[in-house]
């Protein structure tokens, strides 16, 4: 087993035991360690069947329940009406593929971010210095734009 993977066994009495520590543990306790990057697998501990998936459902719904949201009703809808299967093609095909791609998407602009920070370049005059001469409609828009000099008073049509 990889060193970033944590064995968990559950009991029958619904109890999580963290193989690595040699104690039981919440399902915040694993929620805690997937955040901090761990990667964990949960085997019923009697017949060592893999319910990974159950546990980690779990805790999407317990993090879903405090939130007290976790999927739009109009979906739960569509994925009750038309089973499991459709859920899990989903999952497997397009749901995982497009958060790792948005993850990745997100880091890459966050570090493109913080270069600029420590550049130490101003956005703002550089944003205003290019949106000099940007607007073709300028001279429209100051045609019918008010004319008058700060500190004078508007005519009386």
């Amino acid at each position: 087993m990889p060193e970033d993977r944590l064995l968990v066994k559950k009991y029958s009495n619904r109890r999580l035991y963290d193989t690595e520590k040699s104690a039981y543990v919440t399902l915040d306790d694993i929620c805690q360690a997937i955040k901090q990057g761990r990667q964990v697998e949960v085997v019923d501990a009697k017949t060592r069947e893999d319910v990974t998936a159950f546990i980690l459902t779990q805790i999407v719904l317990e993090e879903a329940r405090k939130k007290n949201i976790l999927l739009p009703v109009p979906l739960l809808h569509l994925v009750i009406q038309h089973g499991e299967s459709v859920l899990a093609e989903f999952f497997d095909k397009y749901l995982h593929q497009t958060i790792r791609s948005y993850l990745m998407f997100k880091t890459t602009l966050d570090e493109q971010f913080r270069k600029w920070l420590d550049m130490g370049v101003d956005l703002t005059s550089l944003a205003q210095k290019t949106m000099v001469g940007l607007s073709p409609l300028k001279s429209v828009f100051d045609a019918f734009g008010d004319k008058s000099k700060p500190g004078e008073e508007k005519k009386k049509e």
